[in-house]
This record gives C-alpha cells, sequence and structure tokens, in this order.
C-alpha cells in the first residue's frame, strides 16, 4: 500500500467508525469495560478517532484542538499493572477493523495491530501515579515501517 496508513484506512470516517466499533466491543467486555467504568467524555470515539488519525498520518486535529500527548497518557496512568485487560482490549480493536469495514489488507492490518499494541504499552509507561508523567510529550507517530 502507498501513501500514508490514515489513507489506506479510508481517512477520518473510517476512523470514527474504528474508533466507535472498539469502545462498542470494550464496553461489551466484561474486564475492558472496567476502564470505562468511572466516565468517559461524551465525544470519547470522536476524540480517539481524531487521536489514532494523527498518530497515523492525518492532521493535527487532535493536538491542535483537544489536547497533546501528556494529557492523553495521564488518563491512563496510576492504574497499576493490567496486563489481562490490556490484551483483551487488543483483540477488541482486531475485531474492531472487522467491524469498521477497514480494508482486509494483510500489511495494513498487521501495521495497525502493530501500532495498536505499542501505543497500549506506551499508556501504561506511568503504572503507579499519573503524576509522573512528564510535560511536553509529542503525540507519537507511526509509518509503515512502525514509530516515526
Amino acid at each position: 500500500m502507498a501513501g500514508s496508513i490514515y489513507d489506506a484506512v479510508g481517512g477520518e470516517p473510517a476512523f470514527v467508525a474504528l474508533a466507535h466499533s472498539w469502545h462498542a466491543r470494550c464496553l461489551a467486555d466484561p474486564v475492558v469495560s472496567h476502564a470505562f467504568s468511572h466516565g468517559y467524555h461524551p465525544q470519547h470515539s470522536e476524540r480517539l478517532a481524531a487521536y489514532w488519525a494523527e498518530a497515523l498520518g492525518g492532521p493535527s486535529h487532535y493536538t491542535s484542538t483537544m489536547g497533546d500527548e501528556s494529557t492523553v497518557v495521564r488518563m491512563h496512568s496510576g492504574n497499576g499493572e493490567h496486563g489481562d485487560m490490556d490484551e483483551r482490549a487488543q483483540l477488541c480493536f482486531a475485531l474492531a477493523l472487522d467491524d469498521a469495514g477497514i480494508p482486509d489488507d494483510p500489511r495494513l492490518r498487521a501495521t495497525l495491530k502493530a501500532y495498536f499494541r505499542w501505543a497500549t504499552k506506551a499508556m501504561n509507561a506511568y503504572p503507579k501515579s499519573e503524576n509522573d508523567v512528564p510535560a511536553g510529550l509529542s503525540l507519537p507517530r507511526w509509518d509503515w515501517n512502525g514509530p516515526v
């Protein structure tokens, strides 16, 4: 596939569909749903779609209007280790690719799954406290070869 991952996925509408599908699967999962049990932003899926889109070659809509990487990492920090939940969230993501109608290209699918696995690990870099997250982190970007 040529071009950006963002383009190969199908642009903003595809990322919105993917975020909605992933979130629905997470809420239906008895383990992953715990991550959302204390509430979430009313536009969670749209914000997540903008974040993923920017990370994977799309416009910088997330960082220009919604937040920065430090804020995102802080939201996911201070919750201890939760490997089982992370694995189940990754399975929800893999299944959501079909739900959202993401192209069934093996390279694209493998890249998206690798990105999500990597991003899940990055979001859990500060399990003890959100206060450990440094200010000024940049939203990491990916291309077909991984982190840029």
